[in-house]
């Protein structure tokens, strides 16, 4: 699971668009898949730093929580009612948030899109 985020760190560099979205989110995010914990850390929209869990010591200011299972329905090229979107995992009951909704909720679109990265293009999947 650490290489995916590895993989999208590269790509986040590589996505001029996604990056001016990020320019303001410095942070550090919790994704939690199943009982893997990965920190991620955010400086002015560049992924710095990907460190795996757990850790009791590294602070996160909200989390992602999600089961491999979703995540990998999640990363489809054409995801599945419910699963093409963070909320969507939320209202099928395979998500949950936890933290400072409001950092989330003001940097929405930039970490849904920085989530859905590894989704291949339709023609890449054709």
């Amino acid at each position: 699971m650490i290489e995916t985020f590895h993989t999208m760190q590269a790509k986040l560099e590589a996505t001029p668009h996604l990056l001016r979205l990020g320019r303001l989110f410095s942070e550090n995010v919790l994704v939690q898949v199943g009982d893997d914990e990965i920190y991620l850390t955010f400086d002015k929209g560049h992924l710095t730093h990907v460190t795996a869990g757990p850790s009791r010591k590294t602070p996160w200011r909200f989390a992602l929580r999600t089961d491999g299972e979703a995540l990998a329905q999640f990363w489809q090229p054409l995801p599945a009612p419910g699963f093409h979107d963070i909320f969507g995992l939320l209202k099928v009951g395979r998500g949950n948030i936890d933290g400072d909704i409001l950092c989330l909720v003001k940097n929405l679109r930039f970490f849904k899109e920085f989530m859905a990265l590894p989704r291949a293009k339709r023609e890449d999947a054709a």
